[in-house]
């Protein structure tokens, strides 16, 4: 395990002039102690090498040769170099009465009786107690058996117990210390410090969409992820495609980009541990396709039934597209912005009277691609005043009208007829429980006869259309049925699509 950074004496302004004890040596380390402090949580990191020089003042106070702790970590997770002798070597602390040779104590600032130790103290924690132990080829998640050199209480001089690799202070002496909050968090500390990653989980994709079980791209993805060890212990990662990395980022990453050739892949992410052990997820399933979408039918217009006004007057817009890795949405860029779902393939929408409008689609499919089609279409209102009339009729006036005005029949047998050339025609009337009923001739066949009565009163409402396959030139022609006891039909005149 490589050493983690480690302010020493030096730099936390350790006074050597104040004991002049050579330290001792073990041989070897076969256990690290954790501790706490029993100090307060709310100090500010900036203070922690005055609260270093403290406990080192304390500890010299109480008669011993220098502080107690081989190492102290502050809650921030910086770690202080303890006892003098050497970072690198089994120096002999006070932190464990009775097992101090060939150990090694790691005390936290702080009181953690109940309050868990924060994370990055907890890194620190493992990741120095990961280090010491690996200089002696010692496994954090294993136990070892000691003696006691000292009757300390807890243990008679000369008994010999099982520890784990890492333990608290309280496994060795009768005391609180580490806090049973940190105390309960051992078995993590050990899991982090002697690997491999843990939690490590593809948590998503980007740039890709999910169908199924498969992901679908054009082929340039991001993939995320996430693991529970803290990055501090994580060397680096690694997206693997079909076994091979495609792409490596360091421990405190979380996501990277690839990009995948055609085809179907098994994306994976491989995290490796600073002890070397390496973490890999299970295979996500993902392909690669730059085939576009297909408008199998292109987009058409039509008049649809609604209510008419020269600034919107109401169509249908109609398509069919496919994709046979599967189609995502479609998508209306102009002469609005909307979406619709893969299984859509009409839309009511509106355009202005007398000004083409152009109406354009974008298809995606799951993997990304795209294609576009437009259509495009000019909605003609042609007035009453237009039509060609037999028998009575009257003009009646009301800003509802378009126009401004209607006509009004309820002779039977009385007509109105206009001749356009389009490839959509609509009927607008007007609606009311007193309207009557009317026959549609179109293009001298009969084609529907439409009854205009409403509960409720309804004015340029287009009740009635036609559309054909393509524009030609055709001729309308309503004939008032004189229903009886409702006699009347009001009409505004037609609207034609060009």
């Amino acid at each position: 395990m490589p050493q983690p950074p480690i302010v020493n004496r030096a730099e936390w302004g350790a006074d050597e002039s104040l004991n002049d004890d050579a330290p001792e040596y073990g041989t070897t380390i076969n256990a690290v102690f954790i501790h706490h402090t029993a100090q307060t949580n709310t100090y500010s990191c900036a203070d922690s090498p005055a609260i270093v020089r403290g406990l080192r003042a304390l500890h010299l106070n109480q008669g011993w040769k220098d502080i107690g702790y081989n190492f102290v970590v502050d809650k921030c997770g910086t770690i202080f170099e303890g006892r003098k002798g050497g970072i690198d070597r089994p120096v002999i602390g006070a932190q464990a009465e009775g097992f101090n040779t060939n150990t090694t104590g790691i005390a936290v600032i702080g009181t953690y009786t109940a309050e868990d130790a924060p994370g990055a103290a907890k890194a620190s924690l493992a990741r120095l107690a990961a280090w010491k132990l690996g200089q002696y080829k010692v496994d954090p998640l294993g136990k070892v058996t000691l003696t006691a050199g000292k009757a300390n209480g807890k243990f008679a001089l000369g008994q010999s117990a099982v520890f784990n690799r890492i333990s608290g202070h309280r496994d060795a002496y009768a005391t609180e210390c580490p806090g049973t909050a940190l105390y309960n968090q051992l078995p993590t500390l050990r899991a982090w410090a002697a690997g491999p990653v843990a939690g490590l989980a593809i948590k998503s994709v980007t740039g890709a969409t999910l169908s199924g079980s498969t992901y679908l791209t054009k082929g340039s993805i991001s993939v995320n992820w996430a693991a529970t060890t803290p990055t501090s212990l994580i060397t680096k990662y690694e997206v693997l495609v079909d076994g091979k990395s495609a792409a490596a980022k360091t421990g405190t990453a979380t996501s990277a980009a690839v990009t995948l050739a055609a085809g179907s892949h098994t994306v994976q992410v491989r995290a490796t541990h600073q002890s070397g052990k390496t973490t890999t997820t299970s295979g996500i399933a993902v392909t690669a396709e730059t085939t576009p979408p297909v408008f199998s039918t292109k987009p058409t217009l039509s008049l649809r039934t609604g209510t008419v006004d020269t600034t919107a007057v109401p169509v249908t817009l109609a398509w069919k597209a496919t994709d046979a890795a599967g189609l995502k949405e479609v998508r209306l860029t102009t002469p609005a912005a909307k979406t619709y779902g893969p299984t859509t393939a009409s839309a009511p929408l509106t355009a202005k009277s007398g000004a083409a409008t152009s109406f354009s689609l974008t298809a995606q499919d799951l993997a990304g691609n795209t294609a576009a089609a437009t259509t495009s279409g000019t909605a003609v209102i042609v007035q009453e005043t237009a039509a060609t009339k037999t028998g009575t009729w009257t003009k009646k006036a009301s800003s509802s009208y378009l126009g401004g005005a209607s006509l009004s029949s309820s002779a039977k047998n009385a007509s109105l007829s206009w001749t356009f050339t389009g490839r959509s025609v609509a009927w607008i009337v007007s609606r009311a429980a007193t309207s009557g009923q009317a026959v549609i001739y179109v293009d001298g066949t009969k084609s529907a006869t439409v009854d205009l009565k409403s509960s409720t009163t309804a004015y340029r409402n287009a009740l009635w259309t036609k559309s054909w396959s393509s524009a030609g030139k055709h001729t309308v022609k309503i004939v008032v049925s004189a229903t009886s006891g409702r006699p009347a039909v009001t009409t505004d005149g037609i609207a034609y699509l060009r």
